[in-house]
């Protein structure tokens, strides 16, 4: 594999003064993230990768050189001249932090911290690439107290060229770099394709041999109204259909777990993997693939129903035959198209066809398909996984909240108009096999997204607290992660306000919060030395404002 130019922020360049890297404002960033949606984790927004672009700075140099000196243990300290020597650090800094009153966490709850691997630390041969930095990055992270991190393990990569045959080569040498540094993992089953969402800069495809079977038969895809199929991951009618050379789609999906456990048996024993994520459907959460940019979704978009396959319409017309119905086994047709908004359409509108008979039909099946999907693939995850800790990630969809029909919501596949909470039952599903709920977009403020899309009636702080709940009211336990890329304090107090509300009667709190992602631009200074104080805050330390 060609090796990176070397980096000056790293290696090469002797400590004089570097010419000034213009990063884009933190303003500039989230309008370039929200113009496809809000730059939501849900459909993976990623920030810039710290392996193939890596950014020659000074400033990243810091926090590695701190990392350096203070591998023993000591954290780096917040006036250390090594942060503060550039002149330009106020502006080559993504935010500079604003002084407000905030709440002291000291003495609060210990949440563990993890950080999220770029996308492409295996690359398509299966290899680690560029160890070296990345070892550096990671003894930055470790020198902060980061709990851990968080890998995708790709079904594309280790199961590539043909059903059952594994390379696990290139995450043997990440996890024992990981191990090494005494981190946890968080391992992701990462059974969807990566590339074609916003913000994806790396393409990972699903593996060639089922590419191959679906060439032939397309409808193992979940496929739009107007007969465009979505190769990000299987469509769920064929969990149970022997079409994967004689497998079932659920049955790939234990093999390829059974073998993960077998193969990193001593990283279980010895609890460097501390958790489980079972990828379960597109961008590896828990929904249908409703809005696809590859297909011109474009926020705040209501998205549309993605069950026109074969196999889902088969299911459809026989539950609608069960229930003595014949003529109800049909998909809506007046949902209008992936951009429209609820107002525009018969079934989204306020008094539409979705709170008729025929439309509470639909999609409760439409729903019902969701939550057995997630029930029988998370039984086999637990079968696969017995005795670890495992989870699924459900995605924030926050656009159309303040809205009668949640249109947003519907088409994804979580049933959730304003008089009916459609996360408890999917809450009570993991509750039945102890997975922890992954929720993303703790970091957005609902005022933010009024100002700046107001006709997308969003509201992320009311979705966040009705998921919250939902989870709680069934013990379940609640994980998180921030949906745009942060480096201010703004966002990390949002964050830590969900992550351990004062609102919450019985002081329930978040039981991990998993950083997206590590890159270049968190490495520089002035960003590591905020997500430092932000570490310690949800670790409960006892941090000064002024700092």
């Amino acid at each position: 594999m060609p090796q990176p130019a070397p980096c000056a922020g790293f290696y090469s360049v002797p400590l004089g003064r570097l010419p000034v890297v213009s990063f884009p404002t933190s303003a500039s960033l989230r309008c370039r993230a929200r113009r496809s949606v809000e730059g939501r984790r849900s459909v993976r927004l990623r920030s810039a990768s710290a392996f193939p672009h890596l950014i020659c700075h000074r400033r990243c140099h810091s926090a590695i050189s701190i990392a350096k000196f203070n591998q023993f243990g000591d954290k780096p300290k917040g006036d250390s001249s090594s942060f503060m020597e550039n002149d330009d650090d106020d502006k080559q800094a993504i935010d500079v932090s604003q002084k407000i009153e905030e709440r002291c966490f000291a003495g609060t709850s210990y949440i563990p911290v993890y950080v999220m691997l770029p996308l492409d630390v295996i690359d398509n041969q299966g290899k680690l690439a560029y160890p070296e930095i990345l070892l550096e990055q990671l003894r930055a992270l470790k020198s902060i107290n980061v709990d851990g991190v968080m890998v995708d393990c790709w079904w594309g990569i280790v199961e590539a060229s043909a059903p059952r045959i594994y390379n696990w080569g290139g995450y043997k040498q990440l996890f024992q770099i990981v191990r090494q540094l005494k981190l946890k993992l968080q391992v992701v089953m990462s059974f969807h394709e990566c590339g074609g969402n916003v913000g994806d800069d790396v393409w990972i495809p699903l593996p060639q041999w089922v590419i191959e079977i679906g060439n032939n038969n397309p409808d193992i895809f979940f496929t739009d109204r107007e007969g465009r199929h979505n190769m990000e991951c299987l469509s769920w009618g064929i969990d149970r259909v022997r079409i994967l050379y004689g497998r079932t789609a659920v049955e790939v999906y234990f093999d390829y777990m059974r073998s993960f456990r077998v193969e990193f048996d001593e990283l279980f024993e010895d609890g460097t993997i501390s958790e489980l994520q079972i990828g379960l459907g597109p961008c590896g959460e828990l929904r249908y693939p409703s809005y696809p940019a590859k297909h011109g979704w474009r926020y705040p978009g209501i998205g549309e129903f993605q069950c026109y396959d074969a196999y889902l319409l088969k299911s459809l017309r026989d539950a609608a035959k069960a229930r003595g119905h014949p003529l109800l086994g049909k998909v809506p047709q007046n949902t209008g198209s992936y951009n429209s908004q609820p107002h525009e359409t018969g079934f989204f509108r306020d008094g539409g066809h979705y709170d008729n008979s025929y439309g509470r039909f639909f999609l409760g099946w439409y729903s019902k398909i969701l939550i057995d999907h997630g029930d029988v693939v998370l039984s086999l995850a637990k079968l696969a996984f017995e005795g670890s800790l495992i989870s699924t990630k459900i995605s924030g969809i926050h656009w159309w909240y303040k809205t009668a029909s949640h249109a947003a919501e519907l088409t994804a596949g979580f049933y959730n108009p304003c008089n009916r909470d459609g996360y408890a039952s999917i809450a009570s599903m993991l509750k039945k096999h102890d997975a922890t709920l992954n929720f993303t977009c703790v970091e957005l403020r609902t005022l933010n997204q009024q100002a700046d899309f107001p006709e997308a009636l969003a509201d992320p702080e009311g979705l966040v607290w009705q998921v919250l709940n939902a989870a709680w009211d069934v013990s379940l336990p609640m994980a998180s992660e921030n949906a745009l890329p942060c480096y201010d304090r703004d966002g990390y107090n949002k964050i830590l306000d969900n992550a351990k509300p004062l609102s919450d009667p019985d002081g329930r709190h978040l039981s991990s919060f998993t950083y997206l992602r590590l890159s270049p631009v968190l490495m520089c200074s002035h960003n590591f030395k905020e997500f430092s104080r932000f570490v310690q805050r949800m670790h409960g330390e006892w941090v000064p404002n002024s700092c």
